[in-house]
């Protein structure tokens, strides 16, 4: 892949950031900074840092190292978020099909919450629809999914306004959701393994080549246009979610 190339997303994941995209270009233009907490293997992060000042924070070493190599080591921390200077602050913070994972998810908010600047943005993207748990969800360590209004409840809960929360992934989604459970199925689950190291795995679940990041882009385009009429339904397999720290 061409040093300046993006790295590539799977199908699920370009579903997802057409609409995670579309959310943040809705944000004002003093938003310089931003915070990706659980970065991964860096594909998103590659995509905020052309936008922003971008830190990303990575707790799995093997992801870790990977996002390095694509973003530089300056830009990205192994570990959680207490491995940030106390006192920085950021327009955004992000995370990505990283509050699933999460046991006590009201206590990350507020977390996350406290890496805000005043009146600095949160963006957010889970699995919809708690009736569709399945064998993907259990295999990569997800405590839960969300409805719209569940998700929209927490973070006003959690001191956060302005809430928005928009679906993607319909219709290609299902299929693709679909699909990921059958491979579960077939899926010889590691003996003892805990819910940390399945969340840890799940950064490498499925990742496509960097070999066919054109494919995978090129296959999704069609379907990320055909989506973005139903971002306000409840169809869709995902949910994306903007809201703001108050002044």
């Amino acid at each position: 892949m061409p040093a300046d190339a993006l790295p590539p997303l799977p199908l699920n994941a370009w579903l997802r950031y057409d609409l995670i995209d579309r959310s943040l270009r809705e944000l004002p233009p003093d938003v310089h900074t931003v915070l990706e907490i659980g970065a991964g293997a860096g594909a998103i992060g590659a995509r905020l840092a052309r936008r922003y000042e971008y830190t990303g924070i990575e707790p799995d070493p093997a992801a870790y190292a990977r996002a390095a190599e694509r973003l530089g080591a300056e830009r990205i921390v192994c570990g959680d978020s207490s491995a940030l200077d106390p006192a920085s602050a950021f327009d955004l913070v992000c995370s990505f099909e990283v509050l699933e994972h999460l046991e006590d998810d009201r206590a990350a908010l507020l977390d996350w919450r406290g890496r805000l600047r005043d009146g600095g943005f949160i963006a957010l993207s889970v699995p919809a629809r708690p009736n569709r748990f399945g064998p993907h969800d259990r295999v990569v360590g997800h405590y839960r999914r969300y409805d719209a209004h569940m998700l929209a409840r927490l973070l006003e809960d959690c001191g956060f306004v302005d809430v928005r929360v928009r679906t993607c992934g319909f219709p290609l989604g299902y299929a693709l959701e679909a699909a990921r459970n059958l491979i579960a199925r077939l899926h010889a689950r590691r003996g003892g393994a805990s819910m940390a190291e399945q969340t840890a795995a799940s950064g490498r679940w499925l990742q496509p080549p960097d070999a066919i990041a054109w494919l995978t882009a090129a296959v999704a385009a069609p379907f990320r246009l055909l989506q973005r009429p139903f971002a306000r339904t409840l169809l869709g397999t995902g949910l994306v979610a903007v809201a703001r720290r108050p002044v």
